[in-house]
């Protein structure tokens, strides 16, 4: 019977980057996975630090050559979306390579004059604050501002929200104003509910910013649903926010800066194939060639990428517990975990993450299903990205398998510490990262919770109860 190797090899491109199987067994970025598997168990989730300042420079190389092929007369600046994983050893990584940060709620504020008591990022930081805000993100916002952040941009989501600052701020500040985008046609509602009217923004401006002391309007902002992508309806927003950009620029000479959001797209499947070069060099030609068609400046480019910088340095690794052939056509494979609470965006948004073995590649295959431990019948799942199935080694040996490209939303949203469904506990999590001399070091982040920790946070351990 052919392998699943073999099997692999000649459904895709195989090995994707990053991927290298010897000796029967999986390893990520040189990682013997197995190795780590013996060393700290599983259900285990792991994070790989290198591969966050490849994919920021990466991008960085992008956009660079995008500019020098088309003579693109602005600047480009890398944010990093702290929604997408708000950890300490995430943003240290991140902040390394000089980047830039994008807020989205006040608990983000504290977590950046805690980087800079580290020594970590200087108050000349851009930090785009984003989202619809509470008085606490205003208040936030503000106390960094008279705290000497010189690069803070507040962008405002609401016309009301301006209100705030100007009660509050006496001293120069720049701001930035969101665009309501249209959504996607198959979407439940028309447009976004972030964001200000493309019909109002101009008006909003002459009427009360335009002759303002204290602000000016730097920035214009937008982010499409759907992310960056080679869509028809991708390149139609873009094109309407750049028009909308050159009218602005005519009657604000301040606004320099354009903020296209983010979304950049993440490999999530053997078959994703992406061309962030070309999508890249698109963009850029197509706002320069907007702008001269309006005959302004080219604006500096601003993305805030989040699940692109995280995502693909993570992955979550599960032991099968036992195998159950509950009809002709259906094999399940059990695992030691829940993917509703260890990756909770496949419950929740049927998302789809890389699926391989870790062992076992030199055996046959077989159609399986995977079923987390719950009892809950959505903990499941049945299809990869761009197959109708899902295929894993057939063997009676221990198997064990990895959910790859897993560090963006996954940690958060299944709350860290926290409660889970069925009261699974959270898996030990290991950092990986690189000694001076290249050798890679490991850390655990957190051990597995024990039902200690679960029984205190339901109140079992309080006498007052």
């Amino acid at each position: 019977m052919q392998s699943y190797h073999d099997f692999v090899r000649q459904s895709f491109e195989f090995p994707p980057p990053g991927f290298q199987v010897m000796d029967d067994e999986l390893y990520f970025h040189g990682i013997n996975l197995m190795e780590l598997i013996e060393t700290y168990k599983t259900p285990l989730r792991f994070t790989y630090l290198p591969i966050i300042s490849q994919k920021i420079q990466d991008a960085r190389d992008f956009f660079h050559k995008a500019f020098k092929k088309h003579d693109y007369k602005g600047d480009y600046t890398y944010c990093y979306c702290t929604k997408s994983s708000h950890f300490k050893h995430i943003l240290v990584e991140v902040l390394k390579n000089k980047v830039q940060l994008e807020t989205s709620s006040a608990f983000d504020l504290p977590m950046i004059e805690a980087l800079y008591r580290g020594g970590y990022l200087d108050k000349d930081i851009l930090v785009v604050c984003n989202g619809f805000k509470d008085y606490e993100y205003k208040q936030g916002i503000v106390d960094l501002v008279h705290d000497g952040f010189t690069n803070i941009i507040p962008v405002l989501d609401n016309k009301e929200e301006l209100n705030f600052y100007q009660s509050e701020i006496d001293q120069p500040c720049n701001l930035g104003i969101r665009l309501a985008t249209e959504e996607p046609p198959d979407f439940n509602f028309y447009t976004s509910r972030l964001g200000i009217r493309e019909d109002d923004i101009l008006d909003f401006y002459q009427s009360r910013l335009a002759d303002h002391p204290h602000f000016k309007v730097t920035m214009l902002h937008f982010f499409v649903h759907t992310g960056i992508s080679d869509s028809p309806f991708f390149w139609n927003e873009l094109r309407k926010f750049v028009n909308l950009y050159c009218r602005f620029r005519k009657i604000n000479p301040h606004l320099t800066k354009l903020d296209i959001g983010g979304g950049m797209p993440f490999r999530n499947s053997l078959e994703f194939d992406f061309d962030y070069a070309y999508v890249i060099d698109e963009v850029v030609k197509t706002i320069k060639e907007i702008c001269a068609d309006h005959e302004v400046p080219e604006p500096d480019l601003l993305t805030e990428f989040g699940s692109y910088t995280v995502a693909e340095s993570s992955g979550t690794l599960f032991k099968v517990l036992g195998r159950k052939q509950q009809n002709d056509r259906e094999k399940w494979l059990m695992i030691d975990g829940s993917l509703i609470s260890m990756l909770p965006d496949v419950w929740a948004l049927n998302r789809k993450f890389m699926l391989m073995p870790i062992n076992n590649w030199e055996n046959g295959y077989e159609k399986v299903f995977i079923g987390g431990i719950t009892c809950d019948s959505d903990d499941y799942y049945n299809q990869e990205a761009n197959l109708d199935a899902i295929y894993m080694p057939k063997t009676r040996k221990v198997q064990y398998m990895g959910f790859f490209h897993t560090g963006a939303y996954q940690e958060v949203l299944s709350g860290v510490g926290g409660l889970h469904h069925c009261l699974m506990p959270d898996p030990k999590h290991v950092l990986v990262t690189l000694n001076p001399d290249g050798s890679r070091r490991t850390h655990v982040l957190h051990e597995e919770q024990n039902s200690k920790q679960v029984l205190k946070i339901l109140g079992y351990t309080d006498p007052g109860i």
